[in-house]
């Protein structure tokens, strides 16, 4: 295909697509959707090898938040059935990190629910980030903490964090329709904050609720106008007891798509496959690590996610290498060009929270840069697929792709890790 060719051609020159071309990519068909793979794979390999960084969550303060995202376990009115808990001590949370870094994590992301922080709530975080960096020589913090106020970004920077999370999640003409107690500028300018403190900017979206393909063009450019170094991609969970609880609309194809532009798109930045990726792409996470150079290891903040050895083991029978702490991520252009790195081990985005249901960063139950809502699906546990009213049919918004129906049984509740008793998932 000539729009293969062109794209790929940019992406190993590091030239922006014109937005025809993105929305090309998302209307691509079944027949051309290994070529789109391959093509993007070209440019992915180009920037990261065949790398896998490995991020790994913890859920400093789960629920209880007062904003009112719409995709979130842990908003304001929430309904679903999640721990709820207040902030977990630093050792406790170190605790925690340790079992991802054993998984080979290279990052631990800290998430807590909230508008954003207080100072208090920032000498908290600054000690549980000094407790996590004792002893484990290399890992990188990033926090998600929600909308920062003056100063505080400074602050977290001296405390020795990496990284930072805030999540753009939608376009600007429709993140009204997800949240009102805060817009679309509120987060643009925390993660100008974090860029300005010299910390490592991680920014992404949450693709499946209900959003068109120039909804997804529009925020996927916005994010490479804003030039995070990490853009973790969330894949709506609809958790019961949510507003969006009935928005089921992707198909592992389209998953695909979306991943595949945003790689065009952002091609030397670290992509990161969020929450939401075992219930969407589900036997197809493989093909998706041709896209991507980045996920996240075991669970998510609110949800359960794959078992961490199986997160490993997919990786090494797809013909990827799981990213040492030694490694630079992200490309030496961007580094030496002073992209939020400030001495982390590669200055590579935060890639933190997730999102299918989002919850992690912004303190709005949101996906820290990616967190979470993954939903894993425990072993052995059948899938459970009930019909969707044929009104609902005809594709998810603008893509002219069959809907698929409820799968309410992939998604599991966080049992275990932090906030329980329960060891964690890594």
């Amino acid at each position: 295909m000539d729009l293969l060719t062109t794209l790929v051609d940019k992406g190993l020159r590091r030239e922006l697509p014109t937005r025809d071309e993105a929305h090309a990519v998302l209307a691509t068909s079944d027949d051309e959707l290994l070529d789109v793979v391959a093509a993007a794979g070209r440019v992915r390999r180009q920037w990261f090898g065949r790398r896998v960084k490995l991020n790994y969550l913890v859920n400093l303060k789960s629920g209880l938040c007062p904003e009112d995202c719409s995709y979130c376990s842990q908003r304001l009115g929430s309904q679903a059935d999640i721990l709820k808990y207040t902030w977990l001590k630093p050792d406790e949370a170190a605790s925690a990190a340790r079992a991802g870094v054993a998984g080979g994590a290279k990052r631990v992301c800290l998430v807590a629910s909230g508008r954003g922080p207080t100072d208090r709530d920032v000498d908290r975080v600054s000690r549980t980030i000094a407790a996590i960096k004792d002893g484990n020589d290399g890992v990188e913090v990033c926090a998600c903490l929600g909308l920062l106020s003056g100063g505080q970004a400074e602050r977290l920077r001296a405390a020795g964090a990496d990284a930072y999370n805030h999540n753009l999640n939608t376009s600007e003409s429709t993140y009204g329709d997800i949240t009102t107690t805060h817009t679309y500028a509120d987060r643009v300018d925390t993660v100008r904050q974090v860029q300005a403190a010299g910390l490592s900017a991680c920014s992404g979206l949450i693709a499946g609720m209900g959003e068109t393909d120039a909804d997804l063009v529009d925020v996927v450019f916005g994010l490479r106008e804003l030039d995070p170094d990490s853009v973790p991609v969330n894949f709506l969970i609809p958790f019961e007891g949510t507003p969006l609880a009935k928005e089921w609309n992707l198909t592992p194809q389209r998953c695909l798509r979306i991943l595949a532009m945003v790689r065009f798109v952002c091609p030397d930045v670290e992509v990161r496959l969020a929450g939401g990726r075992e219930v969407h792409l589900r036997t197809m996470q493989p093909l998706a690590l041709h896209l991507v150079n980045s996920i996240f290891l075991g669970d998510y903040l609110t949800s359960e996610g794959q078992a961490g050895q199986a997160d490993l083991d997919m990786i090494a029978d797809a013909g990827f290498e799981v990213e040492g702490t030694r490694t630079r991520t992200l490309p030496a252009h961007r580094a030496d060009l002073g992209c939020g790195s400030h001495g982390g081990s590669d200055g590579g985005a935060c890639g933190s929270h997730e999102a299918g249901s989002s919850e992690c960063g912004g303190g709005r139950g949101e996906v820290c840069g990616g967190h979470e809502t993954a939903v894993a699906v425990p072993a052995g546990q059948a899938e459970v697929v009930t019909e969707r009213e044929s009104a609902a049919a005809g594709g998810s918004a603008g893509s002219g792709e069959p809907v698929p129906g409820p799968r309410a049984g992939l998604v599991a509740v966080r049992r275990r890790g932090a906030g329980t008793d329960l060891p964690p998932n890594a």
